[in-house]
This record gives structure tokens, C-alpha cells and sequence, in this order.
């Protein structure tokens, strides 16, 4: 099975701890942790079901931008990493 992880700025509305989960794409193994943590999917997408500006998602270790990274093949061996984007500069 796959494993999702949420970093701790999402720890509001994400499973505290990784997750396994089934499915064949990030978008259907997401789909499965908002079965339990029906807020996350708020955060994570918007109301045209792309992922939002502010989300990072790395699969495997590698960023993967916008839609391409719901589509993209998962494996028993993926891991998923969902993190909420942070921005600025120096002070």
C-alpha cells in the first residue's frame, strides 16, 4: 500500500500520523483519507478540484506540480507528501 503523509501545519484537519491507502493515482489514494478527514480535501483542492497554490505535493521525493500530481501512477512502495507552501522573504 501507498503511504500518505501530512506535515504539521495541516495538523488541524490531517491524520496526525502516515496513512496506508489503496489506489492507483494520488487523486484516488487522497480520496481515501478523505473518507476519515472530510476537511483535508478543502485544503487540499479547490472548488475546481485542482490542488491549490499554497499545497506542495512530493511523491517519492520529487515535487510534482498542480493537476500532474493527482494523475500521477501510485505504487504499493509510493510515498505521498502533502504540505501546505510557504512563502515570503527576508525582513
Amino acid at each position: 500500500m501507498a503511504v500518505v503523509y501530512f506535515t504539521a501545519h495541516l495538523s488541524a484537519v490531517a491524520p496526525p500520523d502516515p496513512l496506508p491507502v489503496d489506489g492507483k493515482t494520488v487523486r484516488q489514494a487522497l480520496e481515501c483519507v478523505w473518507h476519515s478527514h472530510q476537511k483535508l480535501k478543502g485544503y487540499v483542492l479547490d472548488d475546481q478540484e485542482r490542488v491549490r497554490k499554497h499545497i506542495a505535493i512530493f511523491i517519492d521525493g520529487t515535487l510534482i506540480r498542480g493537476q500532474a500530481a493527482l494523475d500521477h501512477p501510485v505504487e504499493d512502495s509510493t510515498e505521498v507528501h502533502v504540505l501546505q507552501a510557504l512563502s515570503g522573504g527576508c525582513l
